[in-house]
């Protein structure tokens, strides 16, 4: 049996081109890693290349392992000689022979992460930055940058020009190159750039090791950035024999730095090059991929090719538009349980797909209820998430206070420099007495050793103090997002890590979207019940984790997976694609977004089933969005269900030309409505309304403390008003204060009640 047997016809024309520069571009699920480890075992085998003069390169230790075995299964031991590796293990082998000529030590140290910020940490405070305007994560993220860029601080100054923000930046590159250096370490960063400059700064070095990899293959090629690209196009530049693999449709990682140029534009670095389609699927069946194959060939930026299959025409994809995301929710839970009890597809063969993690929340909620175990990929589950741990701790202080776990919590959260020691001492003194941590702590001046930290805890205390009186005159979703604008949470979680905290922001705003749902279908419930009915839905102990699970995960963490059965959750314009997407008038964003849609979709073997709501809740407020355009991308004839029309929702304006397509089209822009009987706010913009004094008592950050307080009121003391929560009742009094006006109304129902008018809300009846 020959090596190519076993191959289709474009595989085996792939593994047997000749010598040159060759692009294999292989469609989702065509057989990409098989053809290019049967490429590195025709040239062992039947060209007789040897090994040593091969370089296979790939994004992923374990993705290098896997190659390395299955070439070793097909030409044995020979395999050990060739490098396969990822590229920054290359680059470090390289310089660890050669990286004296450019002044360092070859016993150099590669700094993680953790090092990198302690390093910029230091570089910071030497040069007297302000952290608190130029985050030390950005700045690094601003380094990393140009370094995939290849651009030094000399490169790197060109670019400034006389950008004030980017001028502060060169100022901490600099400087943070020069402790580097001293050091003898590299980031991460570096060890491509570095090779790269050794490259072209010492010819001699380049030319060893273009004599020692005259074969080079790389993998994932769409994923590329400029240095890497500058990497190999090195390399491979005497002999040409580079072979890339990759599909322009599959690039989604423009975010990190991958530059889809590279693989576009080879064919202009590479003339003479052959380019090789792989379009045959063996993942999914015909409807699925022409489905799929609509939506990508919007785009411009892409080569030409149409997947296709021999698996059968299958089950066309399956569209729904549901008035709510909670019926959206339910409708994925009780299909994926028909699927369990009707069809040979048990839970492990179903994936949940969504673009952001915040979307998880509600599926979670509905998969635990029906008691279906889950699986959340590349994340945790929504309620054990520390973001949402935290504002629940707050929750659990505000309701009762006795919660000593969730007082020690977030005492320090955000940093309140109240240390163990103190926490101890405060302990000692409640137990000596018989009282709770946080009663304790209410007693902080008449704990003796506290000294100036009693002062640290009373600004704690009072800040509870706050929102249990905020607590009484508020929603649930008011409440949760004033925790959020009085604690300054958001900035908190950008200084702990500013890449993941749009993230972590976004699952905070779930929570107060969460709230809200709760209020309006229970408006006379407490605080307590809430609490008690999150208690209840995050506890996986009901659900049978020894059976198979459904997977859920983002559509970025599911690149190169394959599920049976898949839904492909939200699709609707500002959720899918994005709104930031869609505002920033980059035609490569909406691109990006697409070949994301394009993955999603060809995930799917057997099964896909996209959904959408008319209505959806972010940050507490019920935000109404159009179907997706690349749902409306779909040809009717491939898809089932309902079939969305193109005309106006009652409950959207005036559509706009848009140009947001390759083709223009236009974008119904969405309309935001409040629910009625159920106050929200959107964390990022609430802002406290309490007297100025009152902030300045809890140190609470200037910026905190600005409201928009109403000019006037059009009720008067003895006016019969209406409240949302508390219903009607009679104005007793009426302070005018510096920021708002304090009103005590004595409610029919609910006794007497003082609040500020901002936030109150008061109807004159």
């Amino acid at each position: 049996m020959g090596l190519t047997d076993g191959l289709n016809p474009e595989q085996k024309k792939a593994v047997t081109a000749p010598d040159g520069p060759l692009l294999i571009l292989a469609g989702a699920g065509s057989g990409k890693t098989r053809t290019l480890t049967y490429r590195i075992a025709y040239l062992i085998s039947e060209k007789h290349i040897n090994p040593y003069n091969i370089l296979a390169v790939t994004f992923t230790n374990k993705a290098a392992g896997e190659m390395k075995e299955r070439v070793r299964s097909l030409v044995g031991e020979n395999a050990d000689h060739m490098w396969v590796s990822t590229f920054h293990s290359a680059c470090i082998r390289i310089l660890r022979s050669s990286i004296d000529l450019l002044g360092y030590d070859d016993r150099f140290t590669v700094y993680d992460t953790d090092d990198q910020k302690a390093v910029m940490k230091n570089v910071c405070k030497h040069l007297n930055i302000d952290t608190k305007r130029y985050k030390e994560r950005t700045i690094l993220s601003e380094i990393s940058s140009a370094k995939n860029e290849l651009m030094d601080p000399a490169e790197y100054e060109k670019y400034v020009f006389n950008d004030f923000t980017k001028t502060v930046y060169l100022r901490c590159y600099r400087e943070y190159q020069e402790m580097l250096v001293r050091n003898n370490a590299l980031d991460f960063d570096d060890i491509i750039m570095l090779t790269v400059k050794l490259f072209k700064e010492f010819p001699e070095v380049l030319e060893k090791y273009r004599e020692r990899f005259k074969y080079i293959l790389v993998d994932e090629y769409q994923d590329t950035n400029t240095a890497q690209f500058e990497l190999i196009r090195l390399l491979a530049d005497k002999y040409r024999n580079l072979c890339v693999v990759g599909d322009d449709d599959q690039s989604i990682y423009r975010f990190r730095g991958a530059n889809i140029r590279n693989i576009l534009d080879f064919e202009e670095h590479y003339p003479e090059a052959e380019v090789i389609k792989l379009e045959q699927n063996y993942r999914s069946t015909q409807y699925i991929l022409d489905a799929a194959n609509s939506v990508i060939a919007n785009n411009e930026g892409r080569k030409e090719k149409r997947l296709w299959t021999d698996n059968g025409e299958g089950r066309k994809p399956v569209f729904n538009r549901f008035d709510t995301a909670y019926e959206e929710a339910e409708f994925v839970v009780s299909d994926i349980k028909r699927h369990s009890r009707d069809t040979e597809y048990g839970y492990g063969s179903c994936a949940v797909l969504y673009r952001t993690n915040a979307q998880s929340r509600i599926i979670e909620e509905r998969l635990i209820f029906a008691g279906i175990p889950y699986n959340v990929v590349g994340g945790i589950n929504f309620y054990s998430r520390a973001e949402i741990k935290d504002i629940l701790a707050y929750l659990k202080v505000i309701d009762s206070g006795k919660d000593d776990l969730s007082v020690r919590r977030i005492v320090n959260v955000p940093k309140r420099s109240i240390g163990n020691a103190t926490l101890e001492k405060v302990q000692d003194y409640a137990e000596a007495r018989d009282k709770s941590l946080f009663a304790a702590m209410c007693e902080a001046g008449d704990i003796p050793g506290l000294g100036k930290a009693a002062s640290k805890i009373s600004v704690f205390t009072d800040l509870i103090g706050v929102l249990r009186a905020y607590r009484d005159n508020a929603s649930l979703g008011e409440l949760i997002s004033q925790i959020i604008g009085l604690t300054g949470y958001e900035e908190y979680l950008k200084d702990l890590d500013e890449e993941k905290a749009e993230d972590r922001i976004g699952n905070v705003n779930e929570l107060v979207s969460k709230a809200a749902s709760f209020a309006e279908s229970r408006p006379d419930a407490t605080l307590s019940d809430f609490l008690e009915e999150v208690a209840l839905v995050s506890d996986l102990d009901n659900a049978d984790m020894n059976s198979e699970r459904v997977v859920l995960m983002t559509l970025h963490s599911a690149k190169g997976l394959e599920f049976p059965v898949v839904y492909l959750t939200g699709m609707e314009d500002g959720l899918f694609p994005g709104y930031m997407s869609i505002s920033s008038g980059d035609e490569e964003d909406i691109e990006e977004e697409r070949r994301l849609a394009y993955v999603g979709m060809t995930r799917a073997e057997k099964e896909l089933i996209m959904t959408c709501a008319k209505a959806r809740m972010l940050r507490g407020e019920t935000q109404f969005n159009p179907v997706s355009r690349f749902i409306n991308e779909i040809p009717s004839q491939y898809l089932d269900g309902y079939i969305p029309k193109k005309k106006k929702d009652p409950y959207e304006e005036k559509s706009y030309t848009g140009g947001f397509g390759s083709s223009g089209g236009s974008y119904i822009k969405p309309v935001v409505r409040k629910n009625e009987g159920t106050k929200s706010s959107a964390s990022s913009n609430v802002k406290p309304v309490f007297p100025k004094n009152t902030f300045a008592s809890l140190g609470i950050q200037k910026g905190s403390e600005k409201v928009t307080a109403p000019a006037s009121i059009d009720y008067s003391v003895g006016d019969r008003v209406r409240h949302f929560k508390f219903g009607a009742g009679t104005v007793t009094s009426i302070v005018k204060e510096p920021r708002d006006h304090k009103v005590t109304v004595d409610f029919d129902a609910h006794g007497t009640k003082v609040m500020y008018a901002s936030f109150a809300k008061l109807v004159k009846e």
